[in-house]
């Protein structure tokens, strides 16, 4: 087992991509990453051996980023042009199919887009992300199939549905 810097350094490719995707632009992201950084390095102490390393530091992101969220009162933020064109070599439309969907993420909840990030960008179990984000598995599976299908219906052009709400006893 690596020591706990070596494993903060080791997720920081990680965190990147994922800020970057979260947050839609290069120097955001980067704050974004230097914080969540700061904020584990001062509270490393805190830090459970039997947790893993990854899943503390994203839950770490993750406050970082509603807190942030929240001081700006959701504002949307302008993908910049600086996204990966890992798409656009083989097919130049495939970089504006990138773009729609950042632009289509962005549309998204804050919730449903970091559930949908977590899983499909990173690959994190529903478990993982329910532990990251401390929220029950049943939210994390309720917002992954809301979201997934908001995103689907704006990557179609047609508006989302609108999903009655049952209450449950």
């Amino acid at each position: 087992m690596l020591d706990p810097g070596a494993e903060i350094i080791a997720c920081i490719p990680r965190l990147r991509r994922y800020a970057r995707a979260l947050v839609g632009n290069r120097a955001g992201a980067d704050d974004l990453v230097q914080d969540t950084v700061e904020r584990a390095w001062s509270r490393i102490a805190e830090w459970r051996r039997d947790r893993e390393m990854r899943a503390w530091l994203f839950g770490i992101m993750h406050n970082l980023h509603v807190d942030d969220l929240r001081a700006r009162r959701l504002q949307t933020t302008v993908l910049d042009d600086d996204m990966p064109d890992l798409a656009q070599a083989s097919n130049p439309s495939a970089g504006l199919e990138v773009r729609d969907m950042q632009a289509a993420l962005n549309l998204l909840a804050v919730e449903q887009r970091e559930i949908l990030l977590l899983i499909g960008l990173e690959g994190m179990s529903y478990d993982q992300v329910a532990a990251t984000l401390g929220v029950p598995l049943g939210t994390v599976m309720s917002r992954l199939s809301r979201g997934r299908e908001k995103l689907r219906s704006l990557m179609e052009g047609r508006a989302a549905p609108v999903l009655p709400l049952q209450v449950v006893k």
